[in-house]
């Protein structure tokens, strides 16, 4: 079964597929343990985000979405909403297990430095230096959506706040593991942006911020 969980309505939509019973139960083993690293993460925003700086600038809350199969790369993409096209879509040069780890810790701070002197406009920015929790880890590119991406998109869009695994694309592969949240954009200067995870009123929980700077 294919099971999709929609955080904000408690709705669970169950779409059968079919997978190898054995592999199957591996892979829910390790996606159960994905899943409670990353969605506690969908109930913090970190009290410590000030806007006070009148250079400061709420951008309002947009959609987040990681997606990216166990073993390959994860995939960030920042909407208005869950219907809309892409605003920006970056594949990032680490695996989804890794973010995993990182998100153990109770913080995940994902930093995108690029140069300065490049003059464009920041989501047009095609590669960006990563840091998770203040270590180099490599690149994270810009890239256009493909159809496989717009499928993706488009089986998600009831989704609005939530995590889970959507079925398997063909035989080789075990499903795709998503984490969608709504997250506030904060807008600090033409060369800044970042993300902050919305926290649920009476919530807590794992800190999860992206960052876009120019340096």
């Amino acid at each position: 079964m294919r099971t999709m969980i929609d955080l904000g309505s408690g709705h669970i939509i169950d779409t059968p597929t079919s997978v190898e019973c054995g592999r199957e139960v591996r892979f829910r083993r390790s996606f159960r343990t994905l899943v409670e690293c990353m969605v506690p993460a969908c109930c913090a925003f970190p009290e410590s985000l000030s806007t006070d700086d009148d250079s400061v600038q709420s951008g309002g809350a947009v959609t987040c979405t990681f997606f990216g199969h166990r073993r390959g790369r994860v995939s960030f993409c920042i909407q208005e909403d869950t219907k809309g096209p892409p605003l920006l879509l970056l594949e990032f040069a680490v695996p989804t297990s890794y973010l995993a780890r990182e998100m153990q810790h109770g913080l995940l701070r994902i930093a995108l430095e690029s140069d300065r002197r490049r003059r464009r406009p920041l989501y047009d920015v095609p590669v960006w230096c990563m840091y998770c929790n203040g270590r180099k880890v490599g690149f994270a590119t810009r890239r256009q959506m493909t159809a496989g991406d717009a499928g993706v998109l488009k089986l998600m869009q009831s989704v609005s706040v939530g995590a889970g695994v959507l079925p398997a694309e063909d035989d080789g592969e075990l499903g795709l593991l998503y984490l969608r949240a709504t997250f506030d954009r904060v807008i600090g200067s033409p060369d800044s942006e970042s993300f902050h995870i919305r926290n649920p009123v009476g919530s807590s929980g794992q800190e999860l911020s992206v960052f876009l700077f120019r340096s």
